[in-house]
């Protein structure tokens, strides 16, 4: 497929209005375009990934060298098949051409795969841990939460018709293989991950102390005057 851009302005934007696969312009807040949007968001966020860890991998010999190697080709493959969806999701239903690419079950089932992989070289969870672990984990995290955000934004269109459901799980799979890439990666290279500290119990704060009763004034000191400054 030869795609050539010959101008990035169109002047179409300018009135709040943009155009699908195909042609159809509908406004910028369509839930299609927040959903692929959205997709584009998390595409940058995975360049951001693949700019760190090739940064630490020039400086990193051994197994964490290795490992950012690999990282960094499974993330490029993973933003291509992000342009791929997003064209799927710009696609309204009667513009579809012939050789359109869209998300399968194979392609869902090899997300599963890749999680598996790296996540058998992982300690078991035995608490919740906080996004960190490094920078480039850290920016794994971000994609991660974005790619959550995707899904959310998928079910008005599910609930119309208008997207097939193998991107919802695709999506699905993918905000799983980001957190476990993002372990993988602080594992890899040596990283703490920072783990959830829960705030203490109610019962083991500490009471406050009942205020303790006024005494009652005696009639003497009832009938004393009280001097009062003049208010300045």
């Amino acid at each position: 497929m030869t795609i050539r851009i010959n101008r990035v302005y169109t002047r179409t934007g300018d009135a709040g209005q943009t155009r699908l696969v195909g042609g159809r312009q509908v406004r910028k807040d369509d839930p299609r375009v927040e959903v692929y949007g959205t997709v584009d968001e998390l595409n940058s966020a995975l360049g951001l990934a693949r700019a760190l860890a090739a940064e630490a991998a020039r400086k990193r010999r051994g197994r964490a060298g290795r490992a950012l190697i690999e990282l960094d080709g499974l993330l490029e493959t993973l933003q291509s098949r992000l342009f791929d969806l997003g064209s799927e999701i710009a696609t309204a239903a009667g513009d579809e051409w012939e050789g359109m690419w869209r998300v399968s079950l194979d392609d869902v089932t090899e997300l599963e795969h890749l999680i598996d992989r790296l996540n058998a070289s992982l300690p078991p969870l035995k608490s919740f841990i906080l996004p960190g672990g490094g920078s480039t984990a850290a920016t794994l995290h971000i994609g991660r939460t974005v790619c959550r955000r995707a899904e959310r934004l998928c079910l008005p269109l599910l609930d119309e018709r208008a997207l097939s459901p193998l991107v919802l799980a695709w999506l699905n799979r993918l905000s799983d293989l980001l957190f476990v890439m993002a372990r993988w990666t602080a594992a890899e290279t040596g990283e703490r991950e920072p783990l959830w500290v829960p705030a203490p119990a109610a019962s083991s704060l500490p009471r406050k102390t009942a205020a303790r009763p006024r005494k009652a004034k005696t009639k003497a000191e009832a009938k004393k005057p009280t001097s009062r400054r003049p208010a300045r």
